[in-house]
């Protein structure tokens, strides 16, 4: 199986683009690459049941963040702060970086 590369990365700024959460906006928390999925800080909370058990004698509801599908997600440009589109080039020194397309930015890491 090949490796997959995906353009967003953990830390990222990113807005969600379709679905119940849409223009919702939160940092990348995990990349699940095998599922193409993403983790985002406050994005599609569910609430569960829980019952009681030796680690929560309580039980209760418990609120939990979903993973969101990667396609359904866009890196937000802090400067402009609008979502743009992610290409990735070769920097003076010959590594990869990412960039923003539209304005030529380069992606800070974290």
């Amino acid at each position: 199986m090949t490796q997959v590369r995906f353009k967003v990365k953990k830390g990222d700024l990113v807005e969600v683009t379709t679905g119940r959460n849409k223009g919702q906006r939160g940092v990348v928390q995990k990349v699940l690459l095998d599922d193409s999925k993403v983790v985002v800080d406050g994005v599609n909370k569910v609430i569960r049941n829980m019952k009681p058990s030796a680690l929560n004698p309580q039980g209760g509801q418990v609120e939990k963040t979903h993973p969101i599908h990667i396609s359904n997600v866009a890196v937000v440009n802090p400067q402009s702060d609008k979502i743009e589109k992610v290409g990735v080039r070769k920097n003076t020194a010959g590594k990869n970086e990412r960039f923003f397309k539209k304005t030529g930015n380069t992606i800070l890491k974290v």
